[in-house]
């Protein structure tokens, strides 16, 4: 492997891995300070902590089967890395892009494997029905980077 390759792949993992800690961390203050289904205001009439078990997939979807769950990420993290390796060589963007999604995703898989379904946290009650943790805002910032970044490529072309 290139010496750059190298370097390509280790922004990735330190991304990854920086996304995963800071997804625990805040589930693990969750999880300690919080009984499930108990809120409290952070920001009056707009965002609270919210404690809840979420066995399903994204949004409510896919049913409750942990095994499943886990299998269907490993797939998209494999079908998202087929789509965008080639952009991954060459753009920053693209690279910190899938850092943050694949750190999600094993923040919600190592979720699905500890405690045999996600935690969720993030209750924007106000303007979003559905409450979110770190690694799901992770994953949602990466697919919006690739997006970008997909889009930035397509006006430069």
């Amino acid at each position: 492997m290139s010496q750059r390759r190298h370097s390509d792949t280790l922004l990735i993992a330190l991304v990854a891995a920086a996304a995963f800690v800071l997804d625990q961390y805040c589930k693990q203050l969750i999880v300690t300070n919080f009984l499930p289904g108990e809120s409290r205001f952070v920001v009056p009439h707009l965002l609270k902590w919210t404690y809840e078990q979420n066995e399903h997939g994204a949004f409510g979807l896919f049913g409750s089967n942990a095994l499943w769950l886990i299998g269907m990420a490993i797939v998209v993290l494999v079908i998202f890395w087929m789509a965008f390796r080639d952009a991954a060589r060459q753009s920053l963007l693209v690279r910190i892009a899938f850092g943050l999604i694949v750190g999600g995703a094993i923040g919600n898989i190592a979720d699905r494997i500890h405690y045999h379904f996600v935690v969720d946290f993030i209750d924007f009650y106000r303007i979003w029905p559905n409450i979110f943790n770190v690694a799901d805002s992770c994953i949602t910032v990466g697919v919006a980077l690739l997006i970008l970044a997909s889009l930035a490529t397509r006006r430069h072309a």
